[in-house]
């Protein structure tokens, strides 16, 4: 099972290949709380990370052949592994659902990626990812449930961490799970690690219901982002036994939220990459006055028109 020493051991292998995003202080909000900028990261995304340890392991003991590498994704995860293997000179083969957004498949091809549209649903690219996985001989790289995905993630973390010189509560954002089970890992245990999910596409929040992952419909503006209708297996293990706390946010906190990010900060962010910060701006994060509060912004893979022609409005 994953430990935190793999994070560590992940921090190392990827260091050349990943930037160390940077982290403000919004010292404007009553919690002044410090947001890590992993939005910042190559491709938009903290998948890079994951990514870019999956291949990179997988490389180590010869494990990719001339098929290369094969993932499903609502996006992110796809532009994650198109680029890493870009990068390492792999060929890449992508499967994604019909609700990827076009931003995210004009990025796909651009690096060269084999680009597969298939389904509605997370869920339904991932199955036949599987399929042309058994047919091809390509290393599978799953977008948030494998070891060296989730130790990737969790370097997210340590970085974090080391930036802020501590923290006592980390808020992140949630779809299969990867990266809030990564960076509960990278935490010390007196750390509260909090969960934000979309109402509706509540994958952990179920998981914890019902004592073990199940399948969730999910829909909604962060689809493209946080939309795996199952918690990984990874992370319900560790998020159940190390303890995490759910909380989850409506389509409009999401987009107030969004919104917000622009008009304080002038950066761009996809909704589900802003969920964290919904959360707060929405009063659902309990904290003590002394806390040193951490928020994760993890994506910025979307279409900005929609903010900038806010701007032009309110100039108008």
């Amino acid at each position: 099972m994953i430990t935190p020493a793999d994070v560590l051991v992940a921090q190392r292998r990827i260091a050349p290949w990943v930037r160390e995003t940077p982290v403000i202080r919004w010292d404007e909000h009553p919690s002044r709380p410090i947001v890590k900028l992993e939005a910042l990261q190559v491709t938009g995304s903290f998948k890079a990370r994951g990514a870019f340890n999956r291949v990179l392991a997988a490389q180590e003991v010869g494990a990719i052949g001339e098929a290369g590498v094969i993932g499903a994704s609502g996006g992110n995860a796809g532009l994650a592994l198109a680029y890493a293997a870009h990068r390492l000179g792999i060929h890449a083969e992508i499967v994604v659902p019909e609700t990827s957004s076009p931003v995210k498949l004009e990025r796909l091809r651009t690096l060269g990626a084999t680009v597969v549209v298939h389904g509605q649903r997370y869920g339904d690219a991932y199955d036949f990812a599987l399929a042309r996985q058994q047919v091809s001989g390509a290393l599978f790289v799953h977008a948030y449930d494998q070891e060296e995905v989730v130790a990737g993630q969790g370097t997210a973390g340590l970085e974090f961490l080391d930036q802020a010189g501590g923290l006592d509560v980390v808020v992140v954002a949630a779809g299969g799970g990867g990266l809030v089970a990564g960076i509960r890992l990278a935490m010390p245990e007196h750390t509260r690690v909090i969960a934000v999910e979309p109402t509706l596409a509540p994958t952990i929040r179920r998981a914890i219901e019902a004592g073990g992952p199940v399948n969730v419909e999910v829909a909604g503006v962060a689809a493209d982002s946080l939309g795996a209708r199952r918690c990984g297996d990874l992370a319900y293990h560790l998020l159940s036994s190390m303890g995490v706390e759910s909380v989850l946010v409506d389509e409009e906190e999401m987009i107030v939220a969004r919104q917000r990010l622009w008009d304080e900060f002038r950066l761009v962010g996809e909704y589900g990459g802003v969920a964290a910060l919904a959360a707060l701006l929405a009063g659902k994060i309990e904290t003590n006055e002394n806390d040193r509060l951490g928020i994760i912004f993890c994506g910025a893979n979307s279409d900005p028109s929609d903010l900038v022609k806010q701007v032009s409005n309110d100039q108008g």
